[in-house]
């Protein structure tokens, strides 16, 4: 299979609609000048961070000017940045807001642990299941865009592929805990638009907002609004007849029948992939997925001088129909290798393309990956480069992990 003319940096947009125009779900726009899916980018944004004031300004939403979230959310999901050099690059940083900041980065990391041991079970309910509501309701927008905070959240999210933490937690608690639509369609949603979007940290957000995982759900409410960015509610049409000015009524969730696997592994291993490198023959090219695009891959590291290739999966971005802004963010990234690496760019189904030749790669810890893996010619397997190394211990819920690591 002929591989696709490779992108540039610049072009990328052009790139995306000419070869995968029929994959998205929206027109092709030009890029965000506030993410660009490179190193260069990441990489200046590692080393300008500063959180100092993390641990109190990290759940304020306007103005923007006091947002602590450090937003460098899309580059840790693809790689360009790992959790542990995040980790290590604010090792000095104010006891409180260090503190704060790891927990967060620990969040990202049990997140993949999840999603690494149970794969796509993560879509189901993990242990609370939200009722359901009729049909009529759910043919309705749940994001009523008549209020100013819904119109401006939803905006972000269409407009710059990002949220920060508190507005994430709004939009999900109003599809679901208010308006009592099927949380996995607005999970759907948000895995469209986000530059960050992952089936494990957001799949696990949602559950975690609406009660799946705890039994109790999250309730957005105006107070929340007026307290994370009051000038939402001084300028909303709705400020005098406003939908979510009470909490929502508490709701009894059912209890759903526990995965044995939420409490052990039966083999950590395979969740966790190799400690050390594994190599079984000679490697005639690098093999990158969306999850490690980064100038650190340890696979990409290990083989300065071999070709990379990279591979759009086309029966899978067909079925998920992202937006384009996730497939300009990669085809950026792409680009930039290719200006110091021979880079390969194919479209098609991976088994298929990659069939017969001889891989370098990185462990993902991704079920599709892991299933590629069997099927084809791996002949050196690097580790992934985990924060903490998953165990066989309980990941029933964030403290429980935490306790059992």
């Amino acid at each position: 299979m002929s591989p696709l003319p490779v992108p540039t940096v610049a072009g990328a947009a052009d790139w995306v609609d000419e070869h995968l125009g029929h994959l998205h779900s929206d027109d092709v726009v030009s890029p965000s000048t506030r993410f660009r899916g490179t190193q260069a980018v990441a990489d200046a944004a590692l080393a300008s961070l500063d959180i100092a004031g993390y641990a109190r300004r990290r759940n304020e939403v306007l103005p923007e000017s006091q947002r602590g979230a450090t937003a460098l959310s899309p580059y840790i999901r693809h790689g360009l940045l790992s959790l542990p050099q995040v980790s290590a690059a604010v090792a000095n940083a104010p006891s409180k807001d260090h503190q704060k900041f790891r927990d967060e980065l620990m969040w990202q990391e049990y997140a993949r642990h999840v999603y690494a041991r149970l794969g796509s079970r993560n879509s189901e309910a993990l242990r609370f299941e939200p009722a359901r509501v009729s049909a009529d309701v759910d043919a309705s927008d749940p994001w009523d865009r008549s209020m100013a905070c819904m119109d401006a959240t939803v905006g972000e999210l269409e407009g710059d592929g990002w949220l920060v933490n508190q507005t994430r937690m709004w939009m999900a608690s109003q599809w679901t805990v208010r308006h009592g639509a099927d949380w996995r369609d607005g999970e759907d949603r948000f895995f469209t638009h986000l530059l960050d979007g992952s089936r494990a940290a957001n799949r696990l957000g949602w559950q975690w907002t609406i009660g799946a995982g705890t039994g109790k759900s999250y309730g957005f409410s105006r107070w929340q609004v007026e307290k994370r960015a009051p000038e939402l509610c001084v300028g909303c049409s709705r400020r005098d007849d406003c939908p979510i000015e009470e909490w929502p009524a508490e709701k009894t969730l059912a209890r759903v029948d526990d995965d044995q696997r939420l409490d052990r592994d039966a083999d950590p291993e395979a969740t966790a992939g190799p400690v050390d490198t594994i190599t079984s023959g000679e490697a005639e090219v690098v093999w990158l997925t969306a999850e490690s695009l980064g100038d650190h891959d340890p696979a990409l590291a290990a083989h300065p001088d071999q070709p990379v290739v990279f591979v759009f999966d086309e029966p899978l971005l067909a079925r998920l129909k992202l937006s384009s802004k996730r497939l300009v963010f990669l085809a950026e990234r792409l680009g930039e290798l290719a200006e110091t690496r021979t880079v390969e760019v194919h479209l098609g189904d991976p088994a298929t393309v990659l069939a017969g030749r001889a891989l370098a790669t990185t462990f993902t810890p991704v079920p599709k990956a892991r299933r590629l893996r069997a099927e084809l010619d791996v002949v050196d397997l690097h580790p992934w480069p985990w924060l903490v190394r998953p165990s066989s211990g309980p990941i029933s819920s964030f403290s429980a992990w935490r306790r059992g690591r």
